[in-house]
């Protein structure tokens, strides 16, 4: 995919919001050029275990398709080669804590004037402004911004996400926003500061349940699995394995009804519309819990596909996977490395019915210094760099 092969991406940032947004512009073809610490790098490259041939596996899962610079933004032979590197690039993106990069002289205003065709991208945990001073971590965000407290079940303890979601979240709103300075650019010749931070990331992707708060007033509390406006919208558990059930109309439910042998309880008047089926959930889930215990879920999957019911296994990650790869979804590539081939989670996008190729590995430590001074027109003559 060489949809931005044009752009050059000056990349500051580590952990994973910053790299999120330079993985999905290197995937769709521009020049990521990682700028790490001498014999540090990304703080990922020690997140582990798991590692594999010495590396996180944190640290491969969103750093393809990119190079890496090694240079000590500390001394003065650092900062000019990141000063070269950025009058030269199309984009910056960056994660430190505000102020940080104003301070190395690589804040928006001193590169703006430096490249003022510069899309300057900053990712925060809680913006710049009061909270400034606050450092950015995900689980963090996750519980001041709301989203342990309707995550758990309602009897149990507050509950993160099995995955660092908001990070993920600000990387995707930030690719947005530099997609969208990138095509702007082209009629002004100018680039923008683009700014996000973790906690508006949040509370934008809070969607009914945030709308439940701004427009009604309810502050939503802990369901468990339950949806607080659909039902029945859950997990059941079958003879052997739990499923996740989503009906969303009355017609699926009628569907599943049929397929657990209750078709009767479709034209009960108690469950013959959604709004009915919420407010008597409990007797619902009366009757629906033996049908489903009742039946294996293999049988029952195929039973509720056919009738066009929203179902599914709940899987572990290796089943997610091979559920995947029968799909013909191709959530695998791999990538030739000196070490093997190295297996990598695909970009989600599709253009054209094409997945966006891997086409290299994610770079080792300081991998392409070399060959990104002598680029720069500068000589490696010290450590300093």
């Amino acid at each position: 995919m060489k949809s931005l092969g044009d752009i050059l991406v000056a990349d500051f940032s580590r952990v994973l919001s910053g790299p999120t947004v330079t993985m999905f512009l290197a995937d769709l073809g521009a020049d990521v050029i990682k700028v790490e610490r001498p014999g540090v790098g990304d703080d990922t490259r020690s997140w582990g275990p798991p590692f594999l041939g010495g590396e996180s596996t944190y640290f491969l899962s969103v750093n393809r398709n990119k190079r890496s610079v090694a240079l000590d933004l500390t001394s003065a032979e650092g900062i000019a080669a990141a000063r070269e590197l950025v009058a030269r690039a199309d984009v910056l993106v960056e994660n430190f804590r505000p102020g940080t990069m104003e301070k190395l002289g690589l804040g928006y205003e001193e590169t703006h004037r430096l490249n003022p065709a510069l899309v300057y991208c900053s990712i925060s945990g809680f913006g710049s402004g009061e909270g400034a001073d606050r450092p950015g971590y995900d689980f963090v965000v996750q519980a001041v911004g709301g989203l342990m407290s309707i995550t758990g079940e309602p009897e149990g303890s507050p509950m993160k996400v099995g995955v660092a979601l908001v990070d993920i979240l600000a990387g995707l709103h930030a690719a947005i926003g530099v997609l969208a300075s990138l095509r702007e650019r082209q009629s002004t010749g100018r680039g923008r500061h683009v700014e996000v931070n973790l906690l508006s990331s949040l509370l934008s992707s809070l969607a009914n349940q945030g709308s439940a708060y701004a427009l009604a007033g309810v502050i939503p509390q802990r369901l468990g699995n339950v949806h607080p406006s659909i039902t029945p919208y859950e997990l059941f558990q079958t003879r052997d394995k739990q499923v996740a059930i989503a009906c969303g109309t009355d017609r699926q439910f009628e569907g599943l009804c049929r397929v657990l042998g209750c078709g009767e309880l479709s034209e009960d008047p108690r469950f013959s519309s959604n709004r009915d089926r919420v407010g008597n959930r409990s007797a619902l889930l009366e009757v629906l819990k033996p049908a489903f215990a009742a039946v294996g879920t293999e049988e029952l999957l195929r039973a509720l596909d056919d009738a066009g019911v929203p179902a599914g296994a709940v899987n572990d990650i290796a089943e997610a996977f091979a559920f995947a790869e029968r799909l013909g979804l191709e959530p695998l590539q791999r990538v030739a490395t000196v070490e093997g081939d190295l297996p990598q989670v695909s970009s989600p996008l599709r253009f054209d019915g094409v997945t966006p190729r891997v086409n290299s590995a994610p770079p080792t430590l300081g991998q392409h210094t070399e060959e990104i001074l002598n680029w720069l027109g500068m000589r490696q003559e010290s450590s300093a760099l």
